[in-house]
C-alpha cells in the first residue's frame, strides 16, 4: 500500500464525509477508496471511521491520524512547491492579518518591492486591531504586537520597539511638561483600551508603577493618533504608531529619562498548519523593514 496515497485518500474521506465524494475528488472509483481505507485500518490495527446512516465520522484514533496526515501532506506539498519554484519567486495568494495603523504606516507603503520580487503572488490584507481566528479566516500569517493571548499559536518574534509617553508641543505648552511618572495623574491621558492601565517606569534600577486614567478611551490605534494630534492629551504608546510625527516633530517624547517595557512584534502562524514558504518569506520581509526603523 502506498502510504502517501492512503493518507491522501483518508484525509479526503474525512473532509468530504463520504467515500463517494472523496472518490469523485480523487478521480477514482468508490470501491478503490473503500478498499484503501480498509487496508489502512488493517495496517494500523485500529478503527478510523464510524459508519452510520448519516455518513462517516472519524473515531478518536481516526481524528488524531487525520490531523497528523493532513499536516504531513501539507508539508510534502510545500516541499514540492518550494523545489519547483526555486529561483522563480512565490505564487498564489498570501492572506495576511495585521493591525490597521501599523500596516498603513509601515508595511503597505513598502509592499511594492515585495510584490515586484514575486509577480505571481497576490496579497490579501485583513486589517483589524483585534486578533482574529486565523484558521477560520484562512490566514497564512498575522502580524501582532505585545503579549500573545493564544498559547497554542506558532509565533516568531521579528522586531522589538520602544514605548514612550508622547504628546504634541501644543498640548505640553498648555498643560506643562511632566517631570516624573507621578505627574501623569495631573495630565489628560488618552487611553488605548487594548493596553494595560498600569505601567512600570524604570530609571537607574528604580521602578515606579503608575495607573493612568483619562476621560477619553479608544479601541483602535487610529483613534489614539487622531486624539493626540488634536492636542487632547498625552498617551503611552509604541514609537511605531507615531513614527512619521516623531520624525518631523509633530509629537515629542516626554519623561525620556524613564524607560517603559519595550513592545514586541510577532509573526503568528495558524496552529496545526505548516508555515508556508509565502508566509515565511513575508515574515522575513517585515522583519527587515522593522529592523531598519529607528
Amino acid at each position: 500500500m502506498d502510504r502517501y496515497q492512503a493518507m491522501t485518500t483518508f484525509v479526503r474521506v474525512v473532509e468530504t464525509g463520504s467515500f463517494s465524494a472523496a472518490a469523485r475528488q480523487l478521480g477514482v472509483g468508490q470501491p478503490a477508496v473503500s478498499k484503501t481505507v480498509a487496508q489502512l485500518e488493517a495496517r494500523l490495527q485500529v478503527s478510523l471511521l464510524i459508519r452510520t446512516t448519516h455518513g462517516l465520522t472519524p473515531t478518536e484514533a481516526g481524528q488524531n491520524f487525520y490531523e497528523r496526515a493532513r499536516n504531513a501532506i501539507q508539508e510534502a506539498d510545500e516541499a514540492e512547491r518550494a523545489a519547483k519554484g526555486a529561483g522563480i519567486g512565490l505564487s498564489g495568494r498570501l492572506r495576511v492579518s495585521a493591525a490597521t495603523t501599523f500596516s498603513r504606516l509601515h508595511v503597505i507603503p513598502k509592499l511594492p518591492a515585495f510584490l515586484a520580487a514575486h509577480p505571481q503572488l497576490d496579497v490579501d490584507f485583513l486589517l483589524d486591531d483585534r486578533m482574529i481566528d486565523l484558521v477560520a479566516e484562512g490566514v497564512d500569517i498575522s502580524l501582532r504586537m505585545g503579549a500573545l493571548s493564544d498559547s497554542t499559536a506558532v509565533a516568531r518574534k521579528i522586531a522589538t520597539g520602544r514605548r514612550s509617553v508622547i504628546a504634541t508641543p501644543a498640548y505640553l505648552a498648555r498643560a506643562g511638561l511632566p517631570r516624573h511618572p507621578a505627574d501623569l495623574a495631573n495630565h489628560d491621558t488618552v487611553i488605548y483600551s487594548q493596553l494595560p492601565s498600569v505601567w512600570s517606569f524604570t530609571r537607574n534600577g528604580a521602578a515606579v508603577s503608575v495607573s493612568v486614567s483619562g476621560r477619553l478611551r479608544v479601541s483602535a490605534a487610529e483613534g489614539l493618533r487622531a486624539a493626540i494630534l488634536a492636542d487632547m492629551g498625552l498617551t503611552i504608546t509604541s514609537d511605531w504608531m507615531f513614527a512619521p510625527e516623531l520624525e518631523r516633530g509633530a509629537v515629542v517624547r516626554v519623561l525620556e529619562g524613564w524607560s517603559l517595557p519595550p513592545i514586541d512584534l510577532w509573526a503568528v502562524f495558524p496552529a496545526g498548519r505548516m508555515m508556508t514558504a509565502k508566509a515565511r518569506q513575508f515574515a522575513g520581509f517585515v522583519e527587515d523593514l522593522m529592523n531598519s526603523v529607528v
